[in-house]
């Protein structure tokens, strides 16, 4: 059997890398636009290694994470990558954020983490010496992780077993003809049995070229970052997280210490003007008029305008985000921060105006589509390849 596999970030990675390990004698390729794999998404987070606290449970999100993270840390042991089990802190800053951080603890409890801890203002503070709020949990499975290491190596092991990565491969038609899907791309045609869109950013236009009704959307949302300058780094440990919101789709901004060094605060979430816009002056025509014209889009606005007013702002006053940091660090000042990077979600969205929450993988008798893999895809990535691979396995 000979699968195409279109997408080179990180989940696309991990199912050729999890398919060559479950069967063997298969041919597996991997095509690529870019000229190296995990560009985007996978390149472009903050790094880290999410245990399942949020996710509901029963869903392919919770039962994945704690799984991936298991299999991603194993991983990177095995491999000598850069990571390590920090943990972190989810900060409630008045009594009903209090409320939902029980439900938050009794959540992960349900999905399987393991020495969740409730802490008062005091205890706290031992964790991390500058932290605002009234109470939080401390969850020690939480880490941090070089995921673009995580790529390369993934690569190399595609590679060692026999499976090809060819990048530069940008697929412009998808057709399927006599039992074969042939894959037409920017450097010539490609052809195999079965076919695995991972194409993340592009996800709902390659199944579209596979013949898929776009009924989602992939909405690009642009995630910016601000970091803290080098002499005030020691303001926070390790990671600092909000309780959610159940009224507002995005978590909100948060601390996160980087793997080689750093801290990182953010991100927001505004729409961004191009699928790969890393910038506010990143404009692709196309993709924008993707995303305006879409009816999702303005319904989702039209159910959060707050929110999207607020995140707006955000996006163009640092005084602004820093007060929000505030909520979680009350000392930390706008002379402290400066412009980190920015990533792009790769986030799909119903006609309704409702963010898909879960992970979503499409079956179809020759194809799998993976349709919706935002956060935790990077920490559950083998675990979802492990999936999709079962799921092919199954049937044949």
């Amino acid at each position: 059997m000979n699968y195409i596999i279109v997408g080179g970030g990180i989940v696309g990675l991990a199912t050729a890398y999890k398919l060559l390990l479950m069967k063997p004698r298969c041919h597996v390729l991997l095509l690529e636009k870019e000229t190296e794999v995990g560009q985007h998404q996978s390149g472009r987070n903050s790094g880290v290694l999410h245990s399942g606290l949020y996710y509901k449970p029963g869903t392919a999100k919770a039962l994945l994470a704690v799984r991936g993270i298991e299999q991603m840390v194993a991983f990177c042991e095995e491999a000598g990558i850069a990571h390590e089990i920090c943990g972190k802190l989810v900060v409630a800053c008045n009594d009903i954020e209090l409320v939902r951080l029980r439900k938050l603890e009794e959540r992960g409890k349900q999905n399987g983490l393991e020495g969740i801890e409730y802490l008062e203002k005091n205890e706290m503070l031992e964790y991390e010496p500058n932290v605002g709020g009234i109470a939080a949990l401390r969850v020690p499975q939480e880490g941090i992780v070089d995921y673009p290491a995580v790529c390369i190596e993934l690569k190399r092991r595609i590679i060692e077993r026999g499976g090809e990565v060819v990048t530069g491969a940008k697929v412009s038609k998808m057709r399927e003809q006599n039992g074969e899907w042939i894959a037409i791309t920017s450097i010539g045609e490609f052809t195999g049995n079965f076919f695995i869109n991972c194409g993340g950013l592009y996800c709902d236009r390659l199944a579209q070229l596979a013949g898929e009704k776009r009924e989602t959307r992939i909405v690009p949302f642009r995630g910016e970052y601000y970091q803290l300058k080098p002499d005030c780094e020691g303001m926070v440990r390790n990671l600092i997280y909000p309780v959610p919101d159940p009224q507002f789709p995005f978590l909100g901004v948060h601390f996160t210490r980087l793997i080689h060094g750093g801290m990182e605060a953010g991100p927001n979430a505004v729409l961004a003007l191009s699928r790969e816009g890393y910038s506010k002056t990143n404009i692709n025509p196309l993709d924008l008029w993707d995303a305006l014209s879409y009816p999702g889009l303005w319904r989702f606005i039209g159910k959060y305008p707050k929110m999207t007013a607020l995140e707006l702002w955000q996006s163009f006053s640092k005084q602004r985000f820093c007060k929000a940091l505030q909520k979680l660090v009350p000392n930390i000042r706008v002379a402290n921060i400066k412009p980190g990077g920015a990533g792009v979600r790769a986030q799909a969205m119903s006609r309704e105006g409702e963010l898909i929450q879960d992970f979503c993988l499409i079956k179809r008798r020759s194809a799998i589509h993976v349709l919706n893999a935002p956060s935790p895809a990077a920490t559950a990535s083998l675990a979802i390849g492990e999936e999709i691979t079962r799921q092919i396995l199954t049937e044949q």
